[in-house]
Order: C-alpha cells, then structure tokens, then sequence
C-alpha cells in the first residue's frame, strides 16, 4: 500500500474505531497516561500503529480474535521491533472488562522503557 492510501486509510479508522479502541483512547489520550503522548492509527513505514508514544518507542495494539496466532502479527511486531518499538498486544476482551490491568501494563512498560 503507497504511502498516501496508507495515511488516508488511517484516517478512515480514526473516524470508526471499534468499541476497544474507542475505550483505550479515552485512557491514553491528552496525556492522561503518566504524561505520556500517543497517537493513534499512526503509519509506520507499511503498516499502521493502533497506538503510538513515539518517546519511549511503544505500540499498544488492541486486536479481535482473527489475530490469535497471526503469523502476519509476528512479522509485524519484528519489523516494529527493528526500528526499535516494543509492542504491546491486547485483545478486545480484555480492553472492555479489564481497562484498568490494561492500563497498569502499559504504564509499567512505558516506564521501564522510559528509564533506558
């Protein structure tokens, strides 16, 4: 995908999250994360972030059950891992029934990354 339908793609899920991106966004957006910035449905290089903190170089990526076992995940995660991103991955459930063990997991890993 050329980079333009990337960014306009992005865009398009920004405008139509699904009700765990819609729950985390509300947790980490404004800062209200331990002052973190992230951004969200962010392009990066050929694929697209659901949420960026560019200064400790953290993904948190909120999948649906089509993503168990992914094998394209993997090689995702590895490019993301090279270009020195950590991700972090959540299921839907979990973002709905349990936002504040999400929360606490990414406050922890953007703090051991912010002390590197």
């Amino acid at each position: 995908m050329g980079e333009d339908r990337l960014r306009t793609f992005a865009k398009a899920m920004r405008r139509e999250p699904t009700d765990a991106e819609y729950v985390l966004w509300q947790l980490l957006r404004g800062h209200r994360l331990k002052g973190l910035k992230f951004r969200r449905q962010v392009p990066l290089g050929p694929y697209i972030a659901d949420f960026v903190c560019h200064a400790c170089k953290l993904i948190v990526e909120v999948d649906g059950s089509q993503h168990i076992g992914s094998k394209r995940d993997i090689v995702r995660d590895r490019y993301f891992e090279a270009q020195g991103y950590l991700t972090l991955r959540f299921d839907n459930d979990m973002v709905l029934e349990d936002e504040d063990a999400v929360a606490s997991r990414i406050k922890e890993e953007a703090g051991r990354r912010q002390a590197r």
